[in-house]
């Protein structure tokens, strides 16, 4: 975020601003139901233990609510709206595919431009600008987390194995584009991903210091004793909608993948946090990694090992039968991998780091400009304003230049809806239906407060449960809260 104009401004009240604008706009009641933090477990760790609390290991984790009076609030569509330190951040709905993954992240982008405009109406109150990206250029980084639930039962040492290089590889797909080498930028030039020069490990649990590629937070936020939660932090904020899709998607597919134990052939790579990087200072796509079975290839070609992994698990787990969202997901990886070994730029429709690349080479070409231009990292800031009228993005899509996956009225639906088909429609329908009486939520409950000696905790810890088809036709016959509490409760 930025505020044009306001160098000394306190970011983490301006966010505190724009999260309770939103809020306000929203609820037409009054009434604010709090983030309930009690089950919330950052610090334990997937490979058997739990770090203290003191000294703070975890600074990403949410400030508290009630410090300078940020804000932290849940919406009707199921996401949480937040003001997370120094910016406001949005955590969409649990969804089951990567197409409504594309559709709330899309609408999350809505809702924050939604609540910047609304900031402004506030008297006295500045113009705040807000940026969809994971680096202010001079040394900070910010993530775009993705989560997938997985059988407990699953190895951990499986994933690591497995995930690993295909985390350091997938960033010709999914990288979000940058000007700049190295932490702070010192370097000039372009690379594919905003994300990899911040990362020093390979496994961890911090997420802001010596980040690792892969996080081992464990906090399911459901059942424990059957669900782990995957905590990805390594992935860019994409603004194009093809980069997200295929981003979870693969990712989906390569998790399934091992749960099922279908990886016999090991690709690890050597020393991959400096091949991760090492991949992203090279846009020309020739950097060739070295495998420790002794093969060198180049990130796409590794992209492709994972692909005809994947291909042939889904002809032997689905045979004809394979759903159309994975079959497009196999179709689509296929077709980008294959036209980035040709010719990177003929995926400008679809991928933000070859789309950003195309315009800025467009600027130096006109203008005569180094790769150390302050315009140029200007430029490749505007790309991720959230503003439909202002973000370089936006405005390539009004002209018909992106690849799309979802519609402007899903989105605009998808702002205040929830998904149908998780635990999010329960959260959701319940805040849109009883506001006064909807206490606090988290992602595994929902309390409720009806009058009586205690407040009533509905359990939400089973992820596919809670949806319409579960639950819609209860909710419709409850005209209160009270009476939907008594109808869960058997009396």
């Amino acid at each position: 975020m930025s505020v044009p104009g306001q160098p000394n401004t306190n970011q983490m009240l301006a966010s505190s601003l724009v999260v309770n604008s939103y809020a306000n706009r929203t609820s037409s009641s009054g009434s604010r139901a709090r983030w309930d933090f009690e089950e919330e477990s950052p610090l334990r760790d997937a490979r058997g233990f739990e770090l203290p609390r003191e000294p703070a290991v975890d600074p990403s984790a949410p400030a508290n609510e009630d410090d300078l009076g940020l804000a932290n609030v849940i919406l009707t569509n199921g996401a949480r709206l937040y003001v997370d330190h120094a910016h406001p951040e949005f955590s969409s709905p649990e969804v089951t595919n990567p197409r409504d993954v594309v559709l709330w992240d899309k609408a999350g982008e809505r809702v924050m431009a939604e609540a910047a405009r609304r900031a402004l109406t506030v008297p006295g109150a500045k113009p705040v600008n807000l940026y969809k990206n994971n680096t202010d250029n001079k040394g900070v980084s910010y993530g775009c987390h993705e989560n997938y639930l997985m059988a407990r039962s699953t190895p951990f040492g499986e994933i690591v194995r497995n995930l690993t290089p295909f985390f350091v590889s997938r960033q010709v797909v999914c990288g979000a584009g940058r000007v700049g080498l190295g932490v702070d930028s010192r370097e000039a030039g372009f690379q594919i991903s905003q994300r990899a020069d911040f990362f020093e490990v390979e496994v961890g649990l911090e997420t802001t210091l010596k980040r690792p590629i892969i996080n081992t937070r464990d906090e399911p936020h459901a059942d424990p004793e059957k669900y782990r939660r995957l905590h990805v932090i390594i992935g860019d904020a994409n603004m194009s909608e093809v980069a997200t899709y295929l981003k979870v998607g693969t990712t989906s597919l390569v998790l399934a993948m091992i749960e099922d134990g279908w990886f016999s052939v090991d690709l690890s790579v050597d020393g991959p946090v400096a091949a991760l990087r090492a991949i992203s200072h090279d846009p020309s796509l020739k950097h060739l990694v070295t495998l420790r079975d002794g093969r060198k290839m180049t990130a796409v070609q590794l992209q492709m090992e994972y692909f005809e992994q994947a291909r042939k698990y889904v002809e032997n787990r689905f045979g004809s039968d394979v759903d159309p969202q994975t079959a497009d997901v196999l179709s689509r990886w296929e077709s980008v991998l294959g036209r980035l070994e040709v010719d990177p730029m003929s995926c400008a429709r679809e991928l933000d780091w070859v789309a950003k690349l195309s315009i800025l080479e467009g600027y130096r070409s006109r203008d005569a400009l180094a790769w150390d231009s302050p315009r140029l990292e200007l430029v490749d800031l505007q790309y991720h304003d959230v503003r439909p009228d202002k973000g370089l993005y936006n405005r390539l899509v009004e002209r018909g230049r992106f690849d799309l996956v979802v519609s402007e009225d899903e989105v605009t639906r998808a702002m205040t809806e929830p998904p149908e088909d998780t635990r999010a429609f329960f959260r959701g329908r319940c805040l849109a239906r009883y506001p006064q009486q909807v206490a606090a939520a988290s992602w595994d409950s929902v309390i409720f407060d009806i009058g009586r000696d205690s407040l009533q905790r509905v359990p939400t810890l089973e992820p596919l449960r809670g949806t319409r088809a579960h639950v819609g036709e209860l909710l419709d016959r409850c005209a209160t809260a009270a009476d939907l509490v008594d109808a869960l409760a058997g009396r």
